[in-house]
């Protein structure tokens, strides 16, 4: 079952600097489509609310290069700490750039390639997880 969300203007990934901390489905899509801005593709985002109490949802998206995988990623964190004052709690994979991995708490994003992606199979793993249908994305 998908759930349909669309809080973000399709032309816009600004907040106002007085803007309060949007809630984690939000930044989900947001993150999702910052990734699509920057050519990601095969993007799902996963609600893992129902699964687990570690975090909220999962940003899943690949990437074709290791530059383009790099620019996902710094794209993600600079709008999140900027334009809604998100700092990322960790990042694992950046230097390998085969699947990195951006902490905000309740959203994790995982940026992949092609091969890591088809290895982990994160969303057969979350299965269980809703989709998100989102037009931003």
């Amino acid at each position: 079952m998908a759930i349909r969300f669309s809080p973000i203007s399709p032309q816009d990934t600004t907040l106002s600097k007085t803007a309060v901390l949007p809630d984690s489905l939000e930044r989900a899509i947001l993150a999702g489509k910052i990734a699509a801005d920057n050519r990601a593709t095969d993007i799902v985002i996963l609600d893992l609310r129902e699964i687990t109490s570690h975090f909220d949802f999962f940003v899943i998206a690949t990437g074709s290069s290791r530059r383009q995988l790099h620019a996902i990623s710094e794209e993600i964190d600079n709008v999140f700490e900027k334009q809604l004052g998100d700092t990322r709690r960790s990042i694992a994979g950046y230097q390998e750039s085969r699947w990195i991995v951006l902490d905000y708490g309740d959203v994790l994003v995982h940026l992949f390639e092609p091969e890591k992606r088809r290895f982990y199979a994160l969303e057969e793993l979350w299965g269980k997880g809703k989709r998100i249908e989102s037009p931003h994305v």
